[in-house]
């Protein structure tokens, strides 16, 4: 049971990582630290006093990077693959008593998978926008994503299995979305 709560907590983790790179980072940083939170042998640096300054230092940084208009944009392209790595470390992170390539291949997927799916959404949400208003709306387009992060950082480690829930019912209707957008389009012949 602990193995599966493991893997419920660094899912939505590498969830929140889709939003923000290091604000979930930094969740994992300071929960370790404070002991509430047990890091897989081998990540306990997460929690050290130097991992806690510069997961701090690089969530402010990347905080203010995504209030600066077309900055925003630019950060989108460095975080989509640093999104999937910091799923993918996440998961790895929290999951213990299991094999080593069992949990490597349940990070990459599973950490990984989600934390490119929520920054893709954010990606494409970001451009379209850019597009639509030059960019005077993505101030509250960033703050609604660092909203998004904080709350399910803090909520993965408090509720995993509703944070799990609310990743897939939101999967559900984004991929019911597109479904029915590509149903409504006139076949090419």
């Amino acid at each position: 049971m602990e193995t599966f709560l493991s893997v419920l907590v660094g899912f939505g983790l590498s969830a929140a990582c889709g939003f923000r790179v290091f604000v979930p980072l930094l969740v994992v940083s300071i929960a370790s630290h404070s002991g509430h939170l047990q890091l897989s042998p081998g990540f306990e640096w997460m929690g050290s006093d130097a991992a806690l300054v510069a997961f701090a230092t690089a969530t402010v940084l990347e905080i203010a990077g995504y209030y600066i208009p077309w900055v925003d944009n630019l950060l989108d392209t460095v975080a989509s693959p640093a999104a999937i790595i910091a799923g993918t470390l996440v998961t790895a992170s929290l999951v213990t008593d299991m094999s080593p390539f069992l949990k490597w291949t349940l990070a990459v997927i599973a950490g990984g998978g989600v934390a490119g799916l929520v920054q893709g959404a954010t990606v494409v949400t970001r451009g379209a926008s850019s597009a639509g208003t030059g960019g005077l709306a993505n101030p509250i387009l960033a703050t609604a994503e660092l909203g998004g992060s904080l709350i399910t950082s803090l909520l993965s480690l408090i509720a995993p299995a509703l944070v799990v829930f609310m990743i897939g019912v939101l999967l559900f209707f984004a991929g019911w979305k597109l479904f029915q957008k590509r149903a409504k389009q006139p076949a090419k012949i």
